[in-house]
């Protein structure tokens, strides 16, 4: 057990890293069990850094033209049935509603485990003209998916997400798109969550049902293995023609407008509790911590503290997102707290701060303490929240390339990946059967071919053939 562990409620991630992870979420208020299995109940505090993501991410959105609309949460079967690849990766996930009030309903209908279909019904209404395109559209809302075990944030049955939806005049438009909305993903990830990514092309095995093309970002968590952290779909015209959308192109001549989806869920939650938090428990980057800056009077009850404290508070309201606590329990039990739930800084006053003109800053991530004059606050604060980030990143990203190998055929696959968890890098020759054979001999499956190769070798580690591409295999959430 760590030395300065405080929080005697949460279990040691050396010790069990899956119990960590629970505790983590129940201890530190994120989501809560319901009375139904594998349905999550999102509390304030989890459901706030969702929030927080939601508002960072719809202004990305929005600088590359994209709309949010809200799409019925209910598919007819038979405009599901459009799509055959779509439908028969879905099937063991859809749950269906078949009774309205009392009466039996004479078409089953699908509670949305994704929306490309009524997306699709809805593009044939609206796009006749290459003048009405691109359509460049978003939802934030919940789907449903029957999964068989669910773990907080990283497996749910109904789960928060956006997913959106474009249609393009050309491929090549649609697919500058794909890349478009990924590069927006990484740039959340590492700019915001202080998660390093690596960015990707999923195998056939992998990708999206329906999609010609799946891109991704991986992330390694604290563990080593692999989250899957966004993913961008490029669908060619393939929707298109099964839902019967045709445009008048700019000769005159009627095409099919070229689609992609892309998605990011409420699972990046677990993504930043697994890369940044710790025995004490959460480590939050502070671009989505729900609190910046917890105020905690030391000596509350002397003359003027509790209210210099509180004036303090309001304050920083002005320019970050502050809170304090002024409860009846001890600035011990306030500081465990605090630090549980992952507040980037702590800021302690008491008595003498208040004679010297300062206060106590402390940091989260190292708990290391800062003195600062109360006129200079603003500016350090804001200086340490930037740190915190890089820090966190910094930690992350060191973290991956500690666990992150390179194999030549099965002999070193198995050497490097037997009783460890991280990325493996290999070449490959794109072939299923290795892919299935990896996965069977050696328990691990591929994570991506990044869009950045490097030249490994001639040939498949698995087979010994021709190599087409550089892949990461991984074990994975």
């Amino acid at each position: 057990m760590a030395k300065d562990k405080k929080v005697e409620q949460i279990t040691d991630m050396e010790v069990d890293f899956a119990q960590w992870y629970t505790d983590v979420c129940k201890k530190a208020q994120l989501i809560d069990y319901s009375s139904v299995k594998g349905i999550f109940i999102y509390r304030p505090y989890g459901y706030a850094i969702w929030e927080n993501i939601q508002h960072i991410m719809d202004a990305e959105f929005k600088k590359v033209g994209v709309e949010n609309v809200y799409m019925p949460m209910l598919i007819p079967e038979s405009l599901l049935q459009k799509e055959k690849d779509h439908v028969e990766g879905f099937a063991p996930e859809c749950a269906w509603v078949t009774m309205g009030g009392n009466e039996r309903l004479e078409e089953r209908l699908c509670i949305r485990p994704t929306s490309e279909t009524l997306f699709c019904d809805h593009f044939k209404d609206i796009v006749h003209s290459w003048r009405d395109l691109p359509v460049k559209y978003n939802q934030w809302c919940s789907v449903l998916r029957w999964e068989k075990t669910s773990r907080p944030f990283l497996r749910h049955r109904e789960f928060l997400w956006q997913e959106g939806h474009t249609m393009h005049e050309t491929a090549e438009e649609a697919k500058a798109e794909t890349v478009r909305m990924l590069n927006v993903y990484a740039e959340m990830c590492e700019k915001y969550l202080a998660i390093p990514v690596v960015k990707g092309v999923k195998t056939d095995k992998e990708k999206f049902a329906g999609a010609e093309e799946t891109y991704t970002i991986e992330a390694m968590m604290h563990d080593g293995k692999s989250l899957q952290s966004g993913t961008s779909h490029y669908f060619g015209d393939g929707f298109a023609r099964a839902f019967d959308i045709q445009f008048t192109d700019r000769n005159n001549t009627l095409q099919y407008p070229h689609q992609t989806s892309w998605g990011m869920s409420t699972r990046i939650i677990g993504a930043i509790i697994m890369t940044h938090g710790d025995n004490n428990g959460l480590v939050l980057p502070p671009a989505v911590a729900p609190i910046q800056v917890m105020v905690v009077p030391i000596a509350q009850h002397k003359e003027g503290v509790a209210e210099t404290a509180s004036a303090l508070c309001e304050r920083l309201k002005k320019n970050f997102r502050a809170d304090i606590d002024l409860s009846e329990n001890s600035p011990g039990w306030k500081f465990a707290q605090y630090e549980m739930k992952g507040v980037p800084l702590r800021l302690e006053i008491g008595p003498k701060d208040i004679e010297a003109g300062q206060c106590v800053l402390v940091r989260r991530d190292n708990r290391e303490k800062t003195f600062v004059k109360l006129e200079n606050l603003e500016s350090e604060i804001t200086r340490l929240l930037a740190e915190i980030h890089d820090s966190l990143y910094t930690k992350a990203l060191a973290n991956r390339e500690a666990n992150t190998y390179i194999a030549h055929d099965m002999d070193e696959m198995h050497k490097v990946a037997d009783g460890t968890n991280g990325f493996y890098k290999t070449m490959w020759c794109g072939e299923l059967a290795c892919e299935l054979k990896m996965k069977d001999e050696i328990g691990v499956t591929s994570r991506c071919m990044p869009l950045e190769q490097e030249d490994l070798g001639a040939t498949c580690v698995c087979c010994g053939k021709p190599a087409k591409h550089m892949i990461i295999w991984g074990k994975a959430y």
